[in-house]
């Protein structure tokens, strides 16, 4: 099932570069979940069944959740977490730990990027999913980092990406 014409990863912004924070209460987060969960529908009804998640803080985890709620009530629908290293999550905070071992456990597949960390393994997780995907999901909005290296990863590998705008104001 994990061909890459059946599979859509995605990319987004952590907490930190939301103008909402952490706070997913806000209505501009629930507003922004709601788009996510639109182009999710949109791709399961372009035909595809496999998402690739990084399962980083913030929109990662929203989407992976998004994914899982999909697969509930669409049996045919498989989720991927694309791990950068197993120390991930370690310096995070006790609830987003949690938030993390419970949505891996509910993962199809887990893959391991590398086995330990190192200042590269985040960008050689975000190349794994784009050379697995034949569409990116991307949260957006215009800021340097990962989000856009991996958008512009894609864009020279030619895979198609739909970018989704965190609501501002």
């Amino acid at each position: 099932m994990r061909g890459k014409p059946i599979t859509c990863c995605f990319t987004g912004h952590r907490p930190s570069k939301l103008p909402w924070g952490a706070d997913e209460a806000d209505p501009r987060c629930v507003a922004l979940k709601r788009k996510l969960s639109d182009a999710v529908e949109a791709a399961y009804a372009e035909g595809f069944r496999h998402f690739i998640t990084g399962m980083a803080l913030g929109c990662d985890l929203y989407f992976a959740e998004i994914v899982l709620s999909l697969r509930q009530r669409q049996g045919d629908v498989s989720l991927e977490a694309a791990v950068p290293c197993p120390t991930q999550a370690d310096g995070w905070s006790g609830a987003d730990r949690r938030r993390y071992q419970r949505i891996l456990r509910l993962c199809d597949y887990e893959t391991v990027v590398q086995d330990h960390y190192s200042p590269g393994c985040m960008q050689r997780r975000n190349r794994y999913m784009v050379d697995h995907s034949a569409l990116l999901i991307a949260v957006y909005d215009g800021q340097a980092g990962g989000t856009r290296q991996t958008l512009e990863y894609a864009i020279a590998r030619g895979v198609p990406f739909l970018d989704i705008r965190p609501e501002e104001g």
